[in-house]
């Protein structure tokens, strides 16, 4: 089997209560068979238009061939660097097989200026990869616009260097055929973030000289036993955990602890948050090092899910927690399949995402505003080269130590903090740490993401879940800015709108939210540091 789970205490009591339940009222087969009734009548018209991702290794299939002959074409021309601009399932997934595999790809999922800039180096032996399945998503469309200029300012032709990953029929895939480019298109019956074994996963990853056809090989080998509806079926032993624990245990903590893919939380993150968070319900991954506070203190409402090595040293699965383990292609269908059923027993379309467009929206609006190039909220004070703000009714007082305690003083017995920084990722802010204080203040399961990175993830839980998160935002205020060719903006205020809008969002649905702005993002996470310390 290429995926094996063991579990104990509250999990595996999930399991043999709830497992049996699934398999009598055909759930594996029936989401094998495409049944858009398993959700109910509310989902069923989403549903029925988004489980094509059921039939993905098969219908990849001839990718593999014409993905490796474009590759070895590439590498002729001396082209061996692949960069990819993609936004949550068009980037997850490839990030977690290249790093898996061994391979280098630059994954461009920011609109910070530094971390685009960074990106465009080494033209002369570079591809650019633009995945988007809508093809209108405004960062993406950024990247390639810069990409585009970059190339021909070298006085490359963009045509061969350009590769479209979308669904077909977009206005991607027109303007991509028009101006040369090589388009692969995706089957539109699958959501981005259950996508990892179409185009949007394959390509990128292919290129890059990872082995897909091994990543298929994988998937196929388990597809069979997920169909069947057995209690051994992993799709539904890892489904009764997540959302069927009694109490139910709503913050899912992902925990590498000895697997071999590197990653893997952050996919996880984007399936679980946005397939489960909404109408005020759902479940929040929290991704945990081995020895985070958060799996220290106790906490009733944490499930523990340990992505570990192998099973046959017979290791001890601690009281109730899941371990599973298994090869890379196994484990992206394993979870897409439980993820399906969670959202089944929570009752809960797994397949929408309603609240993600918010974010975007009050963006564009803030972009699109004349008056002012600062998007951002004025500023209550500045400590430390550090502008502190406030939303959703939260009082800053008159000092960071102050802001901050203000924050987490709403944080209930049920909350969680999320930690979000829209700034260049690869910069080497030691988030790690400021997260595990957070943790250990708090006694609470805290997230972390970079923007706009986690708005295609998590942010559909944040405004769509309970209402029972607090927000600490450390935004940068890039001065070396990058001008998107052919807008009227530049990336630094593309990510300060951002940042903004996703602000305004979350204060309009009742969420505080702290936002610390910042010339110097790793020199102002010492300062917070201090000031959760004081």
């Amino acid at each position: 089997m290429t995926v094996s789970i063991a579990a104990s205490g509250d999990a595996a009591r999930a399991i043999d209560t709830v497992v049996p339940r699934l398999v009598t009222d055909l759930v594996a087969s029936g989401i094998t068979a495409q049944d858009a009734a398993l959700w109910g009548p509310a989902a069923e018209a989403e549903a029925s238009n988004r489980l094509g991702w059921v039939e993905a290794v098969s219908v990849s299939r001839p990718l593999v061939a014409e993905v490796v002959a474009l590759r070895d074409q590439l590498h002729e021309q001396g082209v061996d660097r692949v960069v990819l601009a993609g936004m949550g399932g068009s980037s997850l997934a490839p990030e977690v097989i290249t790093r898996t595999a061994g391979v280098p790809l630059v994954v461009l999922d920011s609109t910070d200026p530094a971390q685009v800039r960074s990106a465009l180096t080494d033209l002369e032996r570079t591809v650019l990869v633009v995945s988007s399945k809508s093809g209108s998503t405004l960062e993406t469309d950024s990247q390639r616009r810069v990409f585009e200029q970059a190339f021909q300012d070298a006085g490359i032709d963009p045509a061969g260097r350009i590769v479209v990953v979308t669904d077909p029929g977009s206005a991607l895939e027109a303007n991509a055929q028009q101006a040369g480019y090589r388009v692969f298109t995706a089957d539109p019956t699958v959501g981005g973030r259950y996508s990892a074994l179409t185009a949007f996963g394959l390509v990128p990853a292919g290129l890059a000289g990872a082995d897909i056809a091994e990543l298929l090989d994988e998937a196929d080998a388990i597809s069979v036993l997920l169909a069947v509806d057995t209690d051994e079926n992993p799709g539904l032993v890892l489904g009764a955990v997540l959302g069927g624990t009694a109490p139910l245990r709503d913050k899912i903590g992902i925990v590498a602890d000895g697997t071999h893919i590197l990653g893997f939380g952050d996919w996880v993150e984007q399936l679980i948050a946005e397939s489960t968070g909404k109408d005020g319900r759902g479940l929040l991954p929290v991704v945990l090092d081995v020895d985070a506070p958060e799996l220290q203190a106790g906490l009733t409402d944490l499930q523990v899910v340990r992505l570990v090595g192998s099973r046959e040293d017979e290791r001890h699965v601690a009281d109730g927690e899941l371990e599973i383990t298994g090869t890379l292609g196994g484990q992206f269908l394993v979870w897409e399949y439980a993820v399906a059923v969670a959202g089944r027993l929570l009752g809960i379309n797994p397949f929408d995402q309603p609240d993600v467009e918010a974010a975007k929206v009050a963006a564009r609006a803030l972009l699109d505003a004349p008056a002012s190039d600062e998007v951002a909220s004025a500023a209550a004070f500045e400590e430390q080269g550090i502008a502190v703000s406030a939303t959703g009714g939260l009082d800053a007082g008159t000092t960071l130590a102050q802001a901050v305690s203000s924050l987490l003083a709403g944080l209930g017995p049920d909350g969680y903090v999320a930690l979000q920084v829209y700034a260049d990722r690869t910069a080497g802010a030691d988030l790690g740490s400021l997260r595990d204080l957070l943790a250990a203040r708090t006694g609470r399961p805290v997230t972390s993401g970079y923007g706009p990175r986690f708005l295609h993830s998590t942010g559909q839980y944040h405004k769509g879940g309970p209402a029972n998160g607090v927000f600490l935002q450390i935004v940068s205020d890039e001065q070396d800015d990058l001008a998107v060719p052919g807008r009227p903006f530049t990336f630094g205020r593309l990510i300060r709108a951002q940042a903004a809008g996703d602000a305004s969002v979350l204060a309009e649905h009742g969420r505080p939210v702290l936002t610390l702005s910042t010339r110097d993002v790793p020199a102002a996470v010492a300062v917070i540091a201090a000031a959760l310390t004081t």
